[in-house]
């Protein structure tokens, strides 16, 4: 089975990590069809997620983000590409000065995005 690890430290704090790794569950959850378990702990709280083809835990500590996924066998031959998407996108949110603002913003827009991708496709097909 396909594995996929991510670790990367932040200087967030424990309470902007914890919003962030919420925010990202609701996220997973509303977007990406996954079912997410948040259990909060006194020094590390722990995303259980799964869905169809993949699952696995997010640990957030007071200066850790730590991702281990497990793909299933379809899932499996993109690993390369999840794994570079989830390390872009954390990477530039991590960069941040306010990271859950950015990661609001940037749902906001690719949800915009998808909204006009089916406009731009019957305009394509009339002309």
């Amino acid at each position: 089975m396909p594995e996929i690890h991510i670790s990367r430290d932040h200087s967030l704090g424990f309470a902007q990590a914890r919003k962030l790794a919420f925010r990202w569950a609701q996220t997973a959850e509303a977007k990406l069809g996954m079912e997410c378990t948040y259990e909060e702990g006194k020094a590390q709280d722990v995303v259980s997620f799964t869905r169809a083809g993949a699952n696995g835990e997010l640990k957030v500590t007071k200066d850790r983000f730590e991702l281990e996924a497990r793909l299933g066998f379809l899932l499996g031959a993109f690993r390369e590409r999840i794994e570079g998407e989830i390390v872009k996108n954390l990477d530039l949110l991590l960069a941040e000065k306010e990271p859950l603002k950015a990661f609001d913003e940037a749902m906001a827009k690719r949800a915009a995005q998808k909204k006009l991708a089916p406009a731009k496709k019957a305009a394509k097909k009339k002309a």
